[in-house]
């Protein structure tokens, strides 16, 4: 079968577990015998990067091109808010993508698409889709349908631009850009339930279907040890996902602990910063899959303290993977990952005292915890590429 897959970004210009689900579900599906195209962005680079062209030629085939608009997607957080504002409706429109959307259609004839995030490279290319009578399915990876940020804090709900006549005007466009895809796939009830209730995909088959975890051969945990309770932090360093909440908070704990950043951001620097003063934290920046997977393997647990809403976060499925249990905010879809006491625990997004007690229960017996690691990893099987793969073979009929 022909399979076409469109999304906002692609590896290398990867910025979330979006784009590495998108990657992972192409590869599979090459090794399945499938034949596969990607329809993806590039950053700007002169006239010719706003071209569509054949890029790459691995197990999938990847066009790349930069779409017209003010600036490109990788600057929008840099951007003031009416400059963004503009931005977002042009994205929503979607000009001169129609034709490269029919180019690459007419190339590669693929009987399905599958489209991931499309801020960024065209809301409105679910409309063409379906005007070319493809079969078209499409995955939730989080709130930009609705929220044009993408991101939806703890205890902004009742916001001014969340209650305004501006989001229901914004979530007009998105239901008009992305029109009705024939099935749409979450990763979570809780972002499914969101948009469903918002009056998104009313005519659409609705599956949920938990994010695959990464298709290698994962270390196994390495032998506990004395000594300070190891943590990691692994993700974006920006404020919504929790780094310096979980910095402050850890000033409070008065036992022996190390903890280990490993990502990216606006608050790097910040972060090394603090880092150089403090002998308990350890910077690494970032880390590719392979590296990270051996890091999670040496720590205690991985703590995701997000203060925006999740969907599935993907160093979740990582650190089950690995055996690794998870400490994390009890917002969005991340509850329906964590069972408490099993696999992890979970505590009220932006509660100090919720974290540390949490982090009680490895202070006062690790050992437990690293006793629980191969059921942790057996419970993580659910979520084998494999699996994910075989749902999505069944969906489309092959």
């Amino acid at each position: 079968m022909h399979i076409g897959i469109i999304s906002n970004l692609y590896p290398p210009h990867e910025r979330g577990g979006a784009e590495l689900i998108a990657r992972r579900v192409a590869d599979e599906f090459s090794r399945r015998g499938h034949h596969v195209s990607v329809l993806t962005t590039q950053p700007y680079s002169g006239l010719a990067s706003l071209f569509l062209s054949l890029q790459e030629k691995h197990l999938e085939r990847v066009y790349r091109f930069h779409p017209v608009n003010v600036f490109g997607i990788e600057n929008i957080n840099k951007k003031p808010f009416l400059w963004r504002l503009l931005w977002h409706g042009i994205d929503a429109v979607s000009p001169g993508v129609r034709s490269v959307v029919r180019r690459w259609i007419l190339e590669e004839q693929p009987d399905v698409i599958f489209t991931h995030n499309l801020k960024g490279i065209g809301l409105s290319i679910g409309r063409m889709i379906q005007a070319s009578h493809v079969r078209h399915i499409h995955t939730l990876h989080d709130v930009q349908l609705t929220v044009p940020s993408g991101l939806l804090m703890w205890g902004h709900e009742r916001s001014f631009l969340n209650r305004s006549f501006l989001r229901k005007w914004y979530e007009m466009l998105s239901k008009w850009a992305m029109g009705k895809p024939d099935v749409v796939l979450s990763p979570s009830s809780f972002l499914l339930n969101l948009h469903v209730s918002r009056g998104f995909f009313s005519e659409a088959k609705n599956k949920v279907i938990p994010n695959p975890a990464p298709p290698v051969l994962v270390p196994n945990r390495a032998v506990t040890r004395s000594g300070p309770i190891r943590f990691l932090f692994a993700g974006q360093l920006e404020e919504h996902k929790g780094i310096l909440f979980l910095l402050h908070a850890l000033n409070a704990i008065e036992i022996p602990f190390e903890l280990h950043i490993a990502g990216d951001g606006s608050l790097r620097e910040e972060i090394e910063e603090r880092c150089s003063h403090d002998a308990r934290l350890t910077f690494h920046g970032f880390v590719a899959l392979d590296p990270m997977l051996k890091l999670m393997a040496h720590m205690d647990a991985v703590i995701v303290p997000s203060l925006c809403y999740e969907n599935s976060p993907t160093i979740i499925y990582e650190s089950f993977a690995v055996g690794t249990p998870v400490i994390a905010s009890r917002l969005g879809g991340i509850p329906e990952l964590v069972v408490e006491g099993e696999n992890g625990w979970t505590f009220e997004p932006g509660n100090e005292q919720g974290l540390l007690a949490a982090l009680n229960c490895f202070v006062n017996d690790p050992s437990v915890c690293w006793a629980k690691a191969s059921k942790i990893r057996e419970m993580a099987q659910v979520y084998a590429l494999k699996t994910y793969v075989d749902e999505l073979e069944e969906i489309i009929g092959t």
